[in-house]
């Protein structure tokens, strides 16, 4: 049996879940696209952080293709931007799994544990440009574990992707079952 506030509080995680998720389009449109603009080059990738994976050389050619201004660009971008991303992506993750499986809140823990990842990952990416533009080198350690955050981190995002989708189709399937 459901009373008035279980029904007002599940209506209010719906309206959060909707909120976030406007406010994640809206950043991406307004804050992320534009601030990243000064880092983008025309070829190859923009970012280490939306490859599953990474390699020294990989690492190198994306340090040697940007001048130390689009680095130092690139830096304030992954301490400042994609770190307050990673937020307004976890709140509306974990909105949307907290109102399709209203009984396991447990599951949200997957996207917070995929922004604690991004986060290590930038830390990395951080310490990889400090020591390029320091040394002109950078360690294959630190390409390895930079590389492994980041693809424990995808893993985690397709994982919150799966939890999402299976709560839709259950919540499809319940919605037309309540119609019979």
């Amino acid at each position: 049996m459901t009373t008035t506030t279980q029904v007002s509080r599940h209506k209010n995680i719906l309206y959060f879940a909707i909120g976030s998720t406007v406010a994640f389009m809206l950043y991406i449109t307004f804050v992320l696209t534009p601030v990243g603009a000064c880092f983008n080059l025309d070829s190859g990738s923009n970012s280490l952080g939306l490859s599953f994976s990474y390699s020294k050389d990989m690492v190198l050619s994306f340090f040697e293709s940007r001048s130390q201004e689009q680095l130092q660009c690139y830096s304030q971008f992954l301490q400042i931007w994609d770190a307050i991303f990673a937020i307004i992506y976890t709140l509306m993750y974990a909105s949307w799994i907290v109102w399709l499986f209203n009984n396991k809140r447990w599951l949200a823990l997957i996207p917070v544990l995929g922004m604690v990842s991004d986060w290590s990952e930038n830390y990395i990416e951080l310490i990889m440009i400090k020591t390029y533009s320091n040394a002109g080198a950078i360690n294959e350690s630190i390409v390895s574990l930079g590389s492994g955050i980041n693809s424990f981190k995808w893993l985690l995002s397709s994982l919150t992707y799966l939890i999402i989708l299976l709560g839709i189709i259950i919540a499809i399937k319940n919605f037309f079952a309540k119609t019979r």
